[in-house]
């Protein structure tokens, strides 16, 4: 309902009767407005997000222009820092003239480069559009207290973090009304929150709450007056101010559509905000209300107009994100034909391949693949996607967990546990049983002390009776030792168990395992000239005191280590059995070959081998004389390395290992780490395209051969795979660098896990926190990560490629609207996709 006079508000409590147009309307709104919110994992799960997934049908300018009107968002890299890349070279005038060449509607707004430049001594300056609240919140104490907005967040941000928590809290409310009703509840036993509102008589208006969440959405979209073609971006814009949390409740309809059901928490945290313009409206007199339906109104009737404002302003900032990437595509074309060039035809024969090594495409692979192969050129490296082909979920020994193992897209189709196998005569039925039973009353134990400690009036009597045995903990953040990484999975099983402790495949009859090992081999490229050795090295981080720990793990095994997926594949490939059915069906490994497990600690740069007891004594001799090999990659990976983490490279080796593993054991250490800082790109080719190459750990490898993919198949899987899961991770490090105050986690110094691992507060209170903190993407004095777009790149024909896309909405939608380039390999050179066909990558 729309007029030109300002909508007088009625009773808050009388009833509407039914209008079936208008309720579908009103459902259709908040379907589309919830629709637009990005999943957030919780952080004992964390994989990176694209934080704007739900929008990826509009234009990132498109998309910028929004957040920025509906949210003062920032999507697109500050003018600041932009200021700078020009300054240093790292975008030149040729960059700015390229990206003007290439966005058409920069063209036809006459932008040039002189503008261009001239634009960066400018701030960014965009419209708003307001929400009820803020137009409500217009007394002469305003400025004295806290805005009706920030109490508001702090308000529903404890009730979301009470009605969550499954872990922290010894008191659980009840939820079997839900979350609308749950907050209803609450409030009316909230003293405090009228108090920071300034609103002291609030509790009296409480009564004025829509009853349903269906009441509280058709309450305020009938009163507000605004036209229903604004009100999904009134409602995003809504939910935007709990963003944090709506996160956390769209990964619950994300997991339970995966599982193939539904959740409503979203909507009801939809409707308690604007349940919370009900009760202000109370607050007000007649007058005051009047006035701010028809400030409202005036400004939301702009929102179109607004919208295309800013989209307009924002052209001269989409050039310079184009140019800064074009800047980094420049320099990374120049390094790959420049190792084509390297590669002229040898005057020797190659050395005969002894070892492969298949490695997750994480970024920080690649410079680890790089040294190896510079040491010793008879080892091969293979790129392959994470979690290693396994769909699986785990559940450690002796527990109740289960955890998945795969990309966030997808739901596990497999499962995997823990199996206790010796090589002596001793029965693994009877060990089993008896890690179970240890485990369990260590765990047992661990819980009475984590009970004395979560009670605050108990907290400091603990600890004087736990005396030397509780400081003994804390001894070992103020001076850190050099221990290895330890995995989190045989916490509390005793130490004669861990060795034997195995991830197994379970429940998979003889058919399913053989063609299981069928698409990984194939996957990988491993269906013929396979090594007497072969590596499958997953990665994980080691760090201390850090919730986000978990974000440096591996994203495509959900936040975890790659180690139970590459030991659970290592047994199966092992296994005589399977080998016999292979051969059966034509695919012949050889009886000398071995595969063994790895994981990479991407901290220390170290490479663990797993179940090397199972291994036969040819392939263990194999195995202990590359030890050689793989201590001098590393060694010269940790020296590459040192610089950005402010370590010298020049020192002994030792010394250089033992100040990074005391770094990871450091608690009060705030970046371990760069994880993926810095990412930029994703090759899916042939290795020898890129071997080499210097890729500074910018870009993910994944190994490619389409002569050996007749069908597209493996290449349908790595567009609408890996390139996605890639996209996400270079998605999250580029909106935590250019709004780390919405879209980052903020100061990881302020950090305080709320609800055990759903995330985190910065501080005690404000909106649960999304994406990276600060100081994984900024080293204090400028950013470490340069906020690209992903550049992917293909060996492949046109055709192969063109097909997956026309068959892939999405794919079409991430590619035609700018949310990451896609180039190919044309002979010695590239090609780039437009949306009108393929053109020269200038």
């Amino acid at each position: 309902m729309h007029t030109s006079e300002p909508v007088r508000p009625e009773p808050i409590l009388a009833h509407d009767a039914p209008d079936a147009a208008f309720d579908a309307q009103v459902e259709a709104a908040c379907v589309r407005a919830c629709a637009r919110i990005a999943p957030s994992w919780p952080l004992d799960r964390a994989i990176a997000v694209n934080p704007h997934w739900g929008r990826i049908a509009g234009s990132v300018r498109e998309v910028a222009a929004r957040m920025a009107v509906l949210a003062d968002i920032q999507v697109l890299p500050p003018r600041e820092y932009l200021a700078q890349a020009w300054g240093e070279g790292r975008v030149c005038a040729e960059d700015l003239q390229q990206a003007l060449a290439q966005l058409p509607a920069a063209q036809q707004a006459g932008l040039s480069v002189p503008d261009c430049i001239a634009a960066l001594s400018r701030p960014r300056s965009l419209p708003r559009l307001p929400l009820l609240i803020d137009v409500l919140d217009d007394d002469a104490q305003r400025h004295t207290r806290l805005s009706w907005r920030q109490a508001i967040t702090h308000q529903v941000s404890q009730t979301c973090a009470a009605y969550f928590d499954e872990v922290q809290a010894d008191w659980r409310p009840a939820r079997g009304q839900g979350l609308y009703a749950f907050w209803r509840q609450t409030l009316g036993l909230d003293h405090g929150i009228g108090v920071l509102m300034g609103l002291p008589e609030l509790g009296r208006h409480i009564r004025a709450l829509p009853a349903s969440r269906e009441q509280a959405e058709r309450w305020v979209l009938r009163r507000l007056g605004l036209r229903p073609e604004v009100w999904a971006d009134y409602l995003e814009a809504v939910l935007l101010t709990v963003n944090g949390w709506a996160s956390w409740c769209a990964y619950r309809a994300w997991q339970a559509r995966l599982a193939g059901g539904s959740d409503g928490h979203l909507r009801d945290l939809l409707a308690i905000r604007l349940a919370w313009g009900a009760i202000l409206l109370e607050c007000k007199d007649a007058a005051a209300a009047q006035r701010a339906f028809g400030a409202l109104q005036a400004q939301w009737r702009q929102a179109p107009a607004l919208l295309q404002q800013a989209e307009s302003l924002l052209q001269v900032d989409e050039v310079w994100q184009l140019a800064l990437e074009l800047g980094y595509q420049r320099q990374l074309r120049q390094r790959l034909q420049a190792a084509a060039l390297a590669q002229a035809p040898a005057t020797v024969a190659a050395p005969m391949i002894e070892v492969q090594a298949a490695f997750c495409i994480d970024v920080r692979s690649e410079p680890l693949r790089r040294a190896l192969e510079a040491v010793w050129p008879a080892i091969q490296t293979i790129g392959f996607a994470g979690f290693f082909g396994l769909p699986i979920a785990y559940t450690p020994l002796g527990t109740a967990a289960r955890r998945p193992q795969l990309p966030g897209f997808f739901a596990p189709a497999m499962e995997v546990g823990d199996q206790i196998e010796s090589t002596d005569a001793k029965s693994d039925a009877q060990l089993h049983e008896q890690a179970q039973v240890a485990r369990a009353r260590h765990f047992a134990r661990s819980e009475q002390w984590r009970a004395g400690n979560r009670w605050p009036s108990a907290a400091f009597s603990y600890v004087e009776a736990a005396g030397v045995g509780y400081l003994g903990k804390l001894r070992h953040w103020l001076w850190p030792g050099a221990k290895a990484r330890h995995s989190d999975d045989l916490a509390g099983l005793p130490s004669a168990y861990q060795g034997l402790c195995r991830p197994t495949l379970l429940g998979l009859d003889a058919d399913a395992r053989l063609q299981l090992a069928r698409r990984v081999l194939h996957a990988m490229g491993l269906e013929q000239n396979l090594a007497p050795l072969v590596l499958l090295v997953g990665h994980g981080s080691q760090s201390a005191n850090n919730a986000q720990a978990a974000a440096l793990d591996c994203g495509a095994c959900c936040g975890q280590s790659g180690e139970v997926n590459a030991r659970a594949l290592a047994r199966l490939l092992n296994e005589p059995a399977l080998r016999e059915g292979l051969r059966a069906q034509g695919l012949h490994i050889p009886d000398d070959t071995a595969f063994v497990a790895c994981l990479h600690n991407t901290t220390t740069d170290e490479i663990e081998g797993f179940d090397l007891d199972l291994l036969p004594p040819a392939a263990l001799a194999r195995w202990q004389r590359l030890q050689p090999v793989l201590a001098q990659a590393c060694d010269q990976l940790r020296r590459e390395r040192a610089p950005r983490l402010g370590l010298d490279p020049a020192q002994a080796a030792d010394k250089l290992l033992l100040q990074l593993r005391r770094r990871a054991n450091d608690g009060a250490q705030t970046r371990p780490e760069w994880g993926l800082a810095g990412n930029a790109a994703f090759i899916i080719a042939p290795r020898q395209r890129s071997l080499g190459a210097r890729l500074d750990g910018r870009c993910f490898l994944h190994d490619y051969d389409s002569a050996r993919d007749a069908d597209g198949g493996v290449l349908e899987l790595l567009m609408t795979a890996p390139m996605l899961v890639t996209h996400w991770i270079n998605w999250q490090y580029h909106a935590s660098s250019c709004d780390p105050r919405r879209l980052g986690s903020g100061n990881k110094l302020l950090h305080n896990v709320v609800g055990g691992a759903l995330g985190v507060f910065e501080g005690n209170g404000g909106d649960l926190r999304i994406g990276l903190s600060w100081q994984s993407v900024h080293d204090g004095e400028r950013l470490v990560h340069e906020p690209l777009r992903l550049t992917v790149l293909i060996d492949a024909p046109r055709a192969a490629i063109g097909a997956v896309i026309a068959r892939h909405e999405l794919l079409q939608q991430l590619l035609d609207n700018g949310w990451l380039h896609l180039w190919r390999f044309e002979g010695e050179d590239f090609e780039r996709y437009a949306p009108a066909g393929w053109v020269a990558a200038l």
